[in-house]
């Protein structure tokens, strides 16, 4: 008896099968991955690599330096405790910016499609007219209305206080800014963490700046010095000294100025974008419930599952549209060409709701036109 081969339907199937892999490798932002996807960096990733120098670097040379130094000057515990403090506190900050730059910061996911155009019913339209996706939509949010863009790369309406990062190409939920000391945006996830890593920087600062004194006095009086003379005994104290000063005006206007943010429920983008002084902040809950609202509410989960099987997207070439539409056109005349040439960006321009159209040729029409 002849064998009988599987039917021609399953191994098309089987040859069409679509791969699939973990959405951190079919992601299509500009964001970094490592270990297996459980830490998302941006794109300037290297960038925390530097900051991370700029905190390990003054303080081995304080622990070597003035740290051991004083251990031996105050006797007993407190010697201990200078070198104790300093560690515990050096590796807690570098753990604030570990979960600020290596999460989520409230990365919204990106739509397959377009949400279907909202008309009302009663309107028709032609059989050459499209109903158009506004660029814009009211959402009223305590009392207050307020408008939402339509995000072109993530096919959605971005909710309040979202913003498409161009450094990452993701919408981030209440985007603050994109940090590259951190290599990451600052957003809904890691705001409160952000802004610990900045304050407790400040504090690492002044607690070195601090004891490079004490012990640069502890000189002055074991020696009967002047404050120059002992100030030569420690280039390291001298050096840290500078070092902690400037950092200060950094990271110490940065704190003062995301406390002024917390306190009026403000984003630094939405701070430099709309001028809350100018009109009503509708998120503002006041001072305490601001400060309760950043330090004391529950972080909400992630959108993403970055370790999840996904269909991977197959790309098409740009050229196989072109020689697809170039074919569609062979035998046509040069009128006719030429309207199916305008036919693709109008009706690209219909469908998303843009005012301005490029044609083939570079001219530019505009809504009032077509």
């Amino acid at each position: 008896m002849d064998s009988v081969g599987p039917p021609e339907s399953q191994g098309g199937a089987v040859e069409g099968a679509a791969e699939m892999v973990r959405t951190y490798k079919a992601w299509e932002g500009s964001n970094i991955f490592c270990l297996g996807g459980r830490f998302i960096f941006g794109p300037d990733a290297r960038s925390v690599v530097l900051t991370i120098a700029l905190i390990v670097a003054p303080a081995a040379i304080f622990c070597v330096f003035v740290a051991r130094k004083l251990m031996d000057d105050f006797s007993g515990d407190w010697g201990i405790a200078i070198m104790v403090v300093f560690i515990v506190f050096t590796l807690y900050d570098l753990v604030l910016l570990l979960l600020t730059s290596g999460r989520d910061p409230g990365i919204i996911p990106r739509n397959a499609h377009p949400p279907e155009p909202e008309y009302d019913n009663s309107i028709e339209f032609g059989p050459a007219q499209t109903p158009r996706l506004p660029r814009t939509k009211d959402v009223v949010i305590n009392g207050i209305t307020v408008k939402v863009k339509y995000c072109d790369t993530c096919m959605l309406y971005r909710p309040p206080r979202c913003s498409h990062c161009s450094i990452c190409d993701n919408c981030v939920e209440r985007f603050d800014h994109h940090c590259p000391w951190v290599g990451q945006c600052i957003g809904l996830r890691n705001y409160r963490f952000f802004f610990m890593f900045v304050f407790s920087t400040t504090l690492l600062c002044l607690y070195v700046h601090g004891f490079c004194w004490v012990y640069i006095k502890r000189i002055m009086d074991s020696e009967k010095s002047s404050i120059w003379k002992a100030m030569t005994k420690t280039p390291a104290s001298i050096v840290l000294l500078a070092y902690t000063f400037l950092a200060l005006w950094f990271v110490g206007g940065l704190s003062v100025f995301h406390l002024y943010l917390i306190s009026t429920n403000q984003s630094t983008y939405e701070n430099f974008r709309y001028q809350y002084s100018r009109r009503s902040n509708p998120y503002n809950r006041g001072i305490v419930g601001n400060f309760m609202e950043v330090f004391w509410s529950s972080i909400p989960a992630s959108k993403n599952n970055f370790r999840a099987k996904v269909q991977k997207k197959s790309v098409v070439p740009s050229h196989s549209m072109s020689a697809s539409f170039i074919s569609t056109n062979v035998g046509n005349s040069k009128g006719e060409q030429e309207k199916a040439m305008w036919d693709i960006p109008i009706n690209r321009a219909l469908a998303i709701g843009s005012n301005r159209i490029t044609l083939p040729d570079g001219d530019n029409i505009t809504e009032n036109q077509l």
